[in-house]
C-alpha cells in the first residue's frame, strides 16, 4: 500500500455539487492512476429543498470518458445531442464523450423540491487516441441491473460495473481495460481479493470505515492508493460501510483540460 490520503480541498461545482478532489490535486495521483485523470467525491450533505434549480450549467467534454455514481440523492442531466436521463441512487451514468458533446447535470426536481443526503461521485477516465473521435453514447447503468455477487457468511456484497472480479464481469460496454466495483460490507464484513499488479489500483472508502492489510485504519471519505505490487488485498469494515474500488491498466497519453 502506498498511502491512505484525506483530500486536500472541498468546492462547490456550480451550486450543486459540494465535491472533495482527490485527484488531480498536486500529489500526482493523476499520473498514478492513469488511465482514469479526475476523481470528484461530494461525500454526503444534506440540501434544503428549493424551488430553484441546482447543478452545473452547460460544459463541453471531448475524449474522454464521465462515469457518475449516485449513492444518495438523484441527478438529471441533457446534452446537446437531445440525449437525457435521471441517476437514481444505486445507479450509474457512462457518458463516453468521444467526438464532442455539450453537457448539463443538476439536482432532479423532486428532490430540489424535497431536498435530503446527497452523495456522489464523478470519475474520469482517458479514452486511447485511436477512440477519441468516435460518436458520443451513454450507458444507463441501473443499480437494478448490476451484476452482483454476494459474499459468503453474510459479509456483504460486490456489485459490478466494468471490468471483473474472480471471474464475473461488469456490465459497462469499456474503451480502456479497467476493473470498476462497489464493496457493500456490513459491520465485521470482510473480503481478500487481488489485483494486477502493473494496474493502477486505489480505493474510495465512501461511507464507514475499514482496515485494510490488517493493520491501516482507513476512515470515511479517505482515499487508498496502491503500490504496482500485486498479491491479495483485505478489507475489514468496522462497520456498514461502501467502498468504491478502481484499478486500470495503464494508457499515459496526454490529455488536455
Amino acid at each position: 500500500m502506498e498511502g491512505v490520503f484525506s483530500p486536500t480541498n472541498t468546492h462547490m461545482v456550480g451550486d450543486g455539487f459540494k465535491v472533495m478532489n482527490f485527484f488531480p490535486n498536486g500529489k500526482g495521483f493523476e499520473e498514478r492512476m492513469s488511465p482514469f485523470f479526475l476523481l470528484d467525491f461530494n461525500a454526503e450533505v444534506n440540501f434544503p429543498p428549493s424551488e430553484i434549480s441546482r447543478g452545473v450549467g452547460v460544459h463541453p467534454h471531448r475524449g474522454i470518458e464521465t462515469i457518475t455514481f449516485a449513492y444518495k440523492g438523484s441527478v438529471a442531466h441533457h446534452d446537446s445531442a437531445g440525449n437525457s436521463g435521471v441517476i437514481q441512487p444505486g445507479d450509474v451514468q457512462w457518458m463516453t464523450a468521444d467526438g464532442g458533446v455539450l453537457h448539463k447535470e443538476y439536482h432532479e426536481k423532486d428532490f430540489d423540491k424535497k431536498g435530503g443526503a446527497f452523495e456522489m461521485v464523478q470519475l474520469c477516465i482517458n479514452l486511447p487516441k485511436k477512440h477519441k473521435m468516435t460518436p458520443p453514447k451513454y450507458q444507463s447503468i441501473l443499480h437494478a441491473n448490476k451484476t452482483a455477487v454476494k459474499l459468503p457468511g453474510n459479509m456483504g456484497s460486490v456489485h459490478f460495473v466494468a471490468g471483473d472480479y474472480e471471474g464475473t464481469k461488469g456490465v459497462a460496454s469499456i474503451f480502456s481495460t479497467v476493473h470498476i466495483y462497489d464493496f457493500h460490507l456490513n459491520p465485521n464484513g470482510e473480503v481478500t481479493f487481488s489485483l494486477p499488479a502493473n494496474f493502477n489500483s486505489a480505493i474510495l472508502v465512501i461511507d464507514g470505515g475499514v482496515t485494510v492489510n490488517e493493520h491501516q485504519e482507513v476512515a470515511e471519505n479517505h482515499y487508498v492508493q496502491f503500490k504496482n505490487e500485486g498479491g491479495e488485498i483485505h478489507i475489514k469494515a468496522s462497520k456498514k460501510s461502501i467502498l468504491l474500488v478502481l484499478s486500470g491498466e495503464p494508457l499515459n497519453e496526454p490529455y488536455v483540460s
